[in-house]
């Protein structure tokens, strides 16, 4: 089945070039199925790229989605145009009083700032708290898992010693979870962060279960125990060259950075080792079916009257 994406979004093009099906919003309607309804919420810098890896992973599903970009209201960065954001991003006032099958939210570059200072933090309470009754279960990525987990679990972040940035080898905890089906006992995750959070607070937490960790990057993907929300601290979602596209970023602006770990097939450039496309596509698909699909109710106001 499709994913179904506003007409002339950047993505459209990009996902149909890989050979992925796309649908347009009016070919959909007449389709007599209702689709899953997923907002992501993209605090990236680079919203172009970040809504295509989602698009781009949801898209393998058999399932028929529904997209709907939602953006900040208390904060507008400036590395996406404007005509972009007011084309193809919605508000979260506009659909506080909807409700979605499933949400993701994405990391942001504002680790090294306390949460409470965060220019769209209480904006971003507000969508965390909606998130409790009105989706069906909640992906937080990185920075956003940082979040999630302060604000859920009172979850503190630690400052690293350097950023955590290359591909790092997981193992998975719990055999048979079914977010992690199909996935090998050991997997690999891009992590590109400055801050980290401490696997024993996680496993103190009575409400949540650490699914993996990793010798170098710590707790990878955390569940809470009633399916609500994810959390994950790396980047499963990451193209082939974001990383070096990140790297070079880096040095042109004159910050310390090593290049990535366990990243270039020589260790330092050149030819780049995909190793992670595969559990991507897993822990998606897998989302999609066992934590969305299989568990919100045919009529969407249903979510939560249960």
């Amino acid at each position: 089945m499709p994913i179904i994406v506003p007409k002339d979004i950047p993505a459209t093009k990009i996902l149909q070039d890989e050979n992925i099906f796309v649908m347009n919003e009016k070919r959909a309607l007449k389709q007599d199925i209702r689709p899953l309804e997923i907002a992501i919420l993209n605090l990236m810098p680079t919203k172009i790229v970040t809504e295509t890896q989602f698009m781009r992973l949801l898209s393998n599903s058999p399932l028929q989605i529904n997209i709907t970009l939602l953006s900040t209201e208390s904060y507008v960065g400036k590395n996406t145009p404007i005509e972009h954001l007011q084309k193809f991003y919605k508000p979260f006032s506009a659909v506080k009083n909807k409700k979605f099958d499933g949400m993701i939210i994405t990391g942001a570059p504002v680790e090294d700032i306390e949460f409470t200072d965060v220019k769209y933090w209480d904006e971003l309470k507000e969508i965390f708290e909606y998130a409790k009754t009105n989706v069906t279960s909640t992906i937080f990525i990185c920075w956003g898992a940082q979040a999630g987990l302060y604000y859920y679990y009172g979850i503190e972040k630690h400052k690293l010693d350097k950023k955590l940035f290359g591909i790092y080898k997981h193992k998975k905890l719990v055999k048979y979870d079914r977010l992690l089906k199909g996935t090998d006992d050991r997997f690999y995750m891009p992590h590109s962060r400055h801050t980290t959070v401490y696997e024993q607070d996680i496993k103190n937490c009575k409400d949540l279960v650490l699914l993996a960790s990793s010798k170098e990057a710590g707790a990878g993907i955390i569940r809470s125990k009633d399916n609500k929300f994810i959390f994950i601290t790396g980047h499963a979602e990451y193209d082939r060259d974001t990383l070096e596209k990140e790297y070079k970023r880096d040095l042109e602006r004159g910050l310390p950075i090593d290049p990535p770990e366990n990243y270039y097939v020589n260790g330092k450039s050149g030819e780049i080792k995909m190793c992670w496309a595969s559990t991507a596509n897993l822990i998606y698909m897998n989302w999609l079916n066992h934590y969305v699909y299989q568990l919100t109710p045919y009529e969407i106001d249903e979510i939560n009257k249960k």
